[in-house]
């Protein structure tokens, strides 16, 4: 099982808290398991401003689905949530990205990794410091500390609660 695979989910409509812990517990169905959950962070809306604030996290995962599958994972959970697709960076109830896959560089039609705008998204970089703070960019070796010194980000990002009791075994429940 690959453990160096972080993931970015957020939410702006509804019960955004709701959604993003339906959104775990669905992961676990199928087989990608929670090993470091970042805090709630309420964040403003990047790009399309005109839209209600985002509820983010960022969460390390371990699973033995290769890139593509894990795309089409996460793909699954957001339908399952019934996730439209209204507008690019618009409203949504549930969005997951792939950020990083065990530092692998993937550059395919359906998936890019590195997330292509992830060091540049403070929504993004601060949850990830919280749980992995060693991390690096594979492309540019920079680390997570030097991403945000460097990020044109300046969006607000408010840590809100902890996630510490949604333990992968919490969410089995």
């Amino acid at each position: 099982m690959t453990t160096g695979i972080y993931l970015s989910l957020g939410s702006n409509l509804g019960n955004r808290e709701a959604h993003l812990t339906q959104a775990l517990q669905k992961l676990q169905h199928q087989d990608i398991v929670g090993v470091r959950i970042s805090s709630f962070y309420e964040t403003e809306p990047v790009d399309v401003t005109d839209q209600p604030d985002f509820l983010n996290l960022a969460c390390q995962v371990k699973t033995g689905l290769a890139p593509l599958a894990l795309l089409g994972a996460c793909q699954q959970v957001e339908s399952e949530m019934q996730r439209l697709r209204k507008e690019d960076k618009g409203p949504r109830n549930i969005d997951i990205d792939i950020i990083l896959y065990d530092q692998q560089i993937i550059d395919h039609p359906q998936l890019k990794v590195p997330h292509p705008h992830w060091s540049s998204r403070n929504f993004v970089l601060i949850p990830l410091q919280e749980i992995a703070p060693h991390l690096r960019d594979p492309i540019s070796g920079h680390s997570l500390e030097d991403l945000l010194a460097l990020c044109p980000d300046h969006a607000r990002v408010n840590r809100l609660t902890t996630t510490e009791h949604f333990a992968s075994s919490d969410l089995n429940r």
